[in-house]
């Protein structure tokens, strides 16, 4: 499979996952509602996501991948396959202890977790119940990552990219199936959750053996190469932890603006998650497995290509993004979001934020890019300390921007940390001699920019035609807005691709390239 048709797959079953998730949260937000339920299913599912961030996103395909795609290069499939049962099987032992450690202790850990829940009477302990019943997703879903990351080394990305679309789908039959027989909604999506771990993990076992590799458990071994996994993981569970602590000074700070200001930037940065997650999950997932094998043969000229072609893909829709993002926020958020309790008001604050946010939209992927080239030289440690520097200067900037530009400015330091730490990955894979734009990629990039300012132009024109003629009423009621929104997107896509083409930045040459899969990349195709 060639890079570009692995990132599209990758990145087709993560927009079905976003679209199937919206429709989960409006299933749940019609049986919940807002009230205690839905509070304590909601901490009783971010509870095991929180570890799972730590340990199973990133940590695990980060450390594990690389050491796979060596050995499976170098010693052959059966060595290989022999390493992944060995850490299947350890990372299943340790997880299930520290799983029931974390049931014995659920009482303690949903009071530090959640304490003002202590101040509803019976909260507290529905909450207990819940997370009891949803915490052993954590250990099944770290397995699937294990796993996931043995089909991406092979190639195989569909599998292990339609995990998170069993999930929605799994908690939304649940929660119709089971509603009526449990004590509340919430004890049925907790029962969907268990069961959909459980569904994952059984899909992705049957998908690698139908690739030819049977994963099961085997005597617990510590071999040298196991614990070399372990030391690789702990840097990057080290770095998500720093992720999540910037995130939660973030909403300490805009907890202290104003009133709203952490709903204005969580509306905002949902809309921005769309393409960051399509884009940059996708091509990160994708070109991990790439590097990490060609670099084992040591074929440094094809990773040196491939690498400059995911960092030109990236740009040829992040800049893009970033440039509509920041023309039409307002238009966005007005059809996504204004109806009912969210007006007017709210719409102009939420667009502010995402259009600040925008600003980082390139340098959000461009991590996502540039990190496969470290984990896959078996560096996991140099991102850690970039994404600390990103952390140390978004915090700097919040605490000088906020005073300005209330909780805007708290998004636009998030989103010019973003390119400290995209900076810095970049300078340090440049000086060690893993990374240099090549010539087409100096090529592009000024052309992709210029496509992308006169796709702006085009849009803000149609906008500034468009917006005033449909009435307030019905802006506000949604349908004249969705519409206008799908015309401004047409627009922006349509002038795009026209100037893209037009400009040379990309060509039919290029995707006919990009969809057929290339055994061996060479400088200056």
């Amino acid at each position: 499979m060639s890079l570009f048709r692995a990132v599209a797959t990758v990145g087709g079953f993560t927009l079905l996952s976003r679209i199937t998730g919206f429709a989960r949260d409006i299933l749940i937000a019609g049986f919940l509602g807002a009230g205690t339920v839905a509070d304590t299913f909601f901490v009783a599912f971010k509870f095991p996501n929180l570890f799972r961030r730590l340990f199973a996103e990133g940590a695990v395909a980060a450390a594990f991948v690389p050491l796979y795609s060596q050995t499976l290069e170098k010693e052959g499939a059966a060595e290989a396959h022999l390493f992944a049962r060995r850490a299947f099987t350890v990372l299943g032992l340790v997880l299930a202890v520290f799983v029931g450690l974390m049931e014995l202790a659920m009482p303690w850990a949903i009071y530090a977790f959640a304490p003002g829940f202590d101040a509803v009477p019976g909260k507290m302990e529905l909450a207990e119940d819940l997370t009891r019943i949803t915490f052993p997703y954590l250990l099944l879903i770290s397995l699937c990552a294990l796993l996931s990351g043995v089909l991406n080394s092979l190639g195989r990305f569909a599998a292990a990219a339609a995990t998170p679309v069993l999930l929605n789908l799994v908690m939304m039959g649940g929660l119709l199936a089971l509603h009526q027989y449990t004590a509340t909604p919430g004890h049925a999506l907790a029962i969907a959750v268990a069961a959909a771990g459980v569904i994952q993990l059984v899909w992705l076992i049957v998908a690698c053996r139908r690739a030819g590799v049977r994963i099961h458990p085997v005597r617990p071994t510590l071999s040298p190469r196991i614990k070399l996994l372990g030391k690789r993981v702990i840097p990057v569970a080290f770095g998500a932890g720093l992720y999540q602590i910037s995130l939660l000074v973030d909403t300490i700070l805009a907890s202290l603006v104003s009133d709203g200001a952490v709903s204005y930037l969580y509306y905002a940065d949902r809309v921005n998650q769309l393409p960051l997650g399509v884009v940059g999950t996708a091509i990160g997932t994708a070109l991990l497995p790439l590097l990490a094998r060609q670099i084992a043969a040591g074929n440094t000229e094809a990773a040196h290509y491939n690498q400059n072609r995911a960092i030109e893909a990236s740009l040829l829709f992040t800049i893009p993004a970033m440039s509509g993002l920041i023309v039409i926020a307002h238009p966005i958020v007005t059809a996504l979001f204004q109806r009912g309790a969210f007006g007017p008001l709210e719409a102009a604050a939420t667009s502010g934020a995402l259009a600040a946010f925008a600003v980082g939209l390139p340098a959000f992927v461009l991590v996502k890019v540039l990190s496969p080239g470290f984990f896959a030289r078996e560096d996991t440690k140099t991102p850690v300390w970039c994404a600390g520097a990103g952390m140390v200067v978004n915090v700097v900037l919040n605490l000088i921007l906020m005073q300005v530009l209330g909780h805007v400015g708290i998004a636009l330091a998030t989103g010019l940390a973003a390119w400290v730490n995209g900076g810095a990955l970049a300078i340090i894979l440049h000086r060690r001699g893993h990374f240099a734009p090549d010539a087409r990629l100096k090529s592009r990039l000024p052309r992709i920019m210029a496509a992308s300012a006169v796709m702006a132009g085009a849009v803000w024109a149609t906008n500034r035609w468009l917006v005033p003629e449909l009435p307030v009423e019905g802006l506000a009621a949604g349908v004249p807005s969705i519409v206008a929104l799908a015309a401004l997107l047409a627009v922006g896509a349509g002038t795009f691709t026209v100037a893209a083409f037009a400009m040379g930045a990309t060509s039919l040459s290029d995707i006919k390239g990009m969809i057929r899969p290339r055994r061996a990349a060479q400088p200056g195709e």
